[in-house]
């Protein structure tokens, strides 16, 4: 009998700094650089109810955790549920069943902020953001614990939430941090820009893109909708989270791809061929680069075991006794 912690949104919000989901996130793409196993997501959807089920995993061989990602968003309810299982990458126990919503925002942040300091300008100063939901919001609370930023920009096409957003970040922290009318202001003068969002179409033109611009695209992974235009992946040294999902849901790259801007050797390295060193990551002072992230077991499965060792030491999570196989399969009736 194994015994598991469940570890609940209450439980897990506020458990990790952002700097914390950071540095287990960044070991996770190091593993993976270094050949750690991970696939892209499995999407399922239904049109009546209208829903998607989602699921990813990733195996951490030397966190010794594996685990990832079931989640459901729409059907009936209208809502959306996230589980994080994890494993023991030795034993192959269950170790914990982590209540995912709360980690989301700052996982997958930690993701883009990993991204962030493997390729952007060493002195960038100058951070856009285009969104300003969760998801938004957890790309600067990571990112900014790998770069000083001193300039901070919103833009989202309402004007009371990128106000809203401004002004939280603008008391939390150092640098200043403002909302701008469109998306061409949050670019000009750019060191670093963020994509945060949920639309079908790019979200800024990709001729606007200063040299030495690094850009994050968290916000899509349907084959048919893309936050960045041909033009921006024409123009960077592009880096996904897995080379395998380019072709499978990177909508930008495969829209590129259709309109013959590049071909599929236009992918340059994974993200985590770049942390663990095995590629290069930015190369001179005038590149432009891209982050595709999609989404991966990769930080999720570093998170939550991350999450599960702190748990351990705060005391905290609920056991749920859990039978093996070998004393469950039994095909008896009871």
């Amino acid at each position: 009998m194994a015994d598991p912690l469940f570890l609940s949104s209450d439980d897990v919000t506020g458990l990790l700094t952002p700097g914390e989901y950071v540095e287990a996130v960044r070991d996770g793409y190091r593993q993976r650089g270094e050949g750690a196993p991970a696939a892209p997501r499995q999407t399922f959807l239904r049109s009546d109810p209208g829903g998607m089920f989602t699921s990813y995993a990733a195996l951490l061989p030397d966190s010794g955790a594996m685990g990832g990602y079931m989640y459901s968003a729409g059907f009936g309810a209208g809502d959306a549920w996230f589980m994080a299982p994890l494993f023991d990458a030795e034993s192959g126990e269950p170790l914990a069943l982590v209540d995912g919503a709360s980690m989301n925002p700052f996982k997958t942040g930690a993701a883009g902020a990993v991204g962030v300091d493997a390729l952007a300008p060493e002195d960038a100063t100058t951070l856009s953001i285009i969104g300003s939901g969760p998801q938004a919001r957890g790309q600067l609370h990571a990112t900014a614990t790998v770069r000083d930023f001193e300039d901070v920009r919103v833009y989202s096409p309402t004007p009371e939430s990128r106000t809203a957003f401004a002004e939280e970040f603008d008391a939390a922290l150092e640098a200043s941090v403002s909302a701008v009318d469109s998306s061409a202001a949050a670019l000009e003068g750019a060191d670093v820009v963020i994509t945060a969002t949920t639309a079908s179409d790019p979200v800024f033109d990709g001729e606007s893109l200063e040299p030495g611009t690094h850009v994050t695209a968290m916000g899509q992974y349907h084959p048919k909708k893309r936050e960045l235009d041909a033009t921006t992946i024409e123009r960077a040294t592009y880096v996904p989270d897995l080379r395998e999902r380019v072709t499978q849901d990177a909508g930008s790259f495969i829209a590129a791809l259709e309109a013959g801007a590049i071909d599929e050797d236009h992918v340059h390295a994974e993200l985590g061929e770049v942390v663990a060193g095995e590629a290069p990551g930015r190369t001179s002072d005038e590149e432009i680069t891209v982050f595709d992230s999609g989404g991966t077991g990769i930080e999720t499965a570093a998170a939550a075991h991350r999450l599960y060792e702190r748990a351990l030491e705060e005391g905290l999570g609920t056991e749920l006794p859990f039978a093996p196989a070998s004393e469950a399969l039994t095909g008896k009736l009871p």
